[in-house]
Formats: C-alpha cells, sequence, structure tokens
C-alpha cells in the first residue's frame, strides 16, 4: 500500500460503539495513521475545530443526533476534507442521503477494516495530490469554468459551490471531454478503489452535479450518460454531437489517462 506523507496521517473516528473504534483504531496504527476518536456529534465539531483531522470516519447514529446533521456542520467547517459514513444501516436511501449532503463515501457495518483503510488511503493521497498542486489548469466550456488550480467553478460568470468529490468528479470528466468513461474507470480514477456494488456512489454525485452545474438536469448538456457504460462529457447536444467538436478545455496529463 502506497504510504502517505505524515501530514496527511491523522484521522478522526466518529461512532458511540468503543468497540468500533477500537477496530479502526488498531487497523489505522498498523498502517501508520494517527488515530482521533470521538463518540458523539459534539465531540466530533470539537476535534474538527481544534485538531484539523486530515479524514473523518463518521456514524451515521450518534446519541446526541443524526451524523447527517454532523456532515453538513462539518461541510461548512471545511469543505476540502474527505469525509466517509458509515452504519449498519446499508439502505440506498442512507447513501443518497449522505451523498447529497457532501460526504465522500458510505461503508456499511460490519466493516471490513482493510477496505475501509485502503479506501482512507486513496482519498488521502488524492488530497496530497491536489495539495501539491500537481493539477494546474484551467478548463472552459461554453458557460461553464473549472478553475482546477484554485478548484473553483463558475456557471454563467457565478461560482458553483461544489464538494470535495463533486469537483474531482466534474474535473476529471471535463479533462476527458468527448471520451466515454465506464463506471469502473471513474470509481477507480476518482475513489481509488473497484468494488461494483459502489458504483451506484457515482451515480448520486453526477446527479447531484446536474444539478449544480445544468441549466436544465433532466436534459443534460454536458454530463451525458452512455447506457450500460458510464458517462461522457460533451459541450455538443446528442443531435449535434455528430463528430468532434473543438473545446478550449486543456488536458490533464496527471490524470493518467
Amino acid at each position: 500500500m502506497a504510504a502517505v506523507v505524515e501530514t496527511f496521517r491523522k484521522i478522526l473516528v466518529v461512532d458511540p460503539d468503543a468497540t468500533t473504534r477500537r477496530e479502526v483504531r488498531g487497523a489505522c496504527e498498523q498502517d501508520g495513521y494517527q488515530v482521533l476518536e470521538a463518540d458523539s456529534g459534539a465531540e466530533a465539531l470539537r476535534q474538527v475545530e481544534h485538531s484539523h483531522p486530515n479524514l473523518i470516519l463518521l456514524e451515521v447514529t450518534l446519541p446526541d443526533g443524526s451524523g447527517f446533521d454532523v456532515c453538513r456542520e462539518l461541510r461548512k467547517m471545511d469543505p476540502a476534507v474527505p469525509v466517509i459514513m458509515m452504519s449498519s444501516r446499508s439502505d440506498e436511501i442512507d447513501v443518497v442521503v449522505a451523498l447529497e449532503i457532501g460526504a465522500d463515501d458510505y461503508v456499511s457495518k460490519p466493516l471490513r477494516l482493510r477496505e475501509l483503510v485502503a479506501r482512507m488511503t486513496a482519498h488521502l493521497r488524492r488530497t496530497r495530490f491536489e495539495s501539491a498542486e500537481a493539477m494546474r489548469s484551467r478548463l472552459e466550456f461554453r458557460d461553464l469554468v473549472i478553475d482546477v488550480n484554485e478548484r473553483r467553478t463558475y456557471k454563467s460568470g457565478k461560482e458553483v459551490e461544489l464538494t470535495h468529490t463533486e469537483f474531482d468528479l466534474l474535473t476529471f470528466l471535463a479533462s476527458n471531454a468527448g471520451k466515454v468513461l465506464s463506471r469502473e474507470k471513474i470509481l477507480n480514477s476518482i475513489w481509488g478503489y473497484e468494488y461494483p456494488i459502489e458504483t451506484r456512489v457515482i451515480d448520486v454525485h453526477i446527479r447531484n452535479l446536474r444539478r449544480k452545474i445544468e441549466s436544465q438536469p433532466s436534459r443534460p448538456y454536458y454530463i451525458l450518460a452512455v447506457p450500460g457504460i458510464g458517462y461522457r462529457f460533451t459541450t455538443a447536444r446528442p443531435a449535434e454531437n455528430r463528430g468532434p467538436r473543438e473545446v478550449t478545455a486543456k488536458p490533464l496529463t496527471s490524470w493518467g489517462i
């Protein structure tokens, strides 16, 4: 497993169950992570404010409220820190709600600890990659501008608020404009792992992106579905898209595509 530099190894585990915290701590410390713990939402917010963790594992059910509400507060405090929500509930509605309020990932209990650590490492690797300013570019399409270096997105001159993962997903699609990208390719490139059961995560994020960047989300202009495969970012409507069309986007070679 690839190492992550020391400044990106502080994990906050938020769970009222001491056994779960102990098991996660053991798995994380084996890989050299520094682990902080919180047994409630209030304690989690206090830890984030004072300790500034690099990644947060957040249980949905907390003694002082919902983990969803805590996630909303976390996003106000720090829109960039990766948040992985966890729960014994695996209903799709819970996954959808978690992703729509800004979580980057969702795992079901009982936890598969090695898989969990692999997901954490992938999210932290991506954060480190961005912090090192490995991606420097400005993508421009019609009325949409993506400033990759400053991590800002503009629609018709107005800034669009995107979560950390939404921005990465949009940038990946836009930097490969015209290419058909499978769900598995997107999952591996953005989240850093391949678990087919989690491809629904992509669909939820795509739906959220369409709400924010498309003039008519039900009739998308930019992000088109390719049935049975995945998605394609384009600047031409399907009826117009009969051949290559030049765009002003600069390719991001650092994606390795």
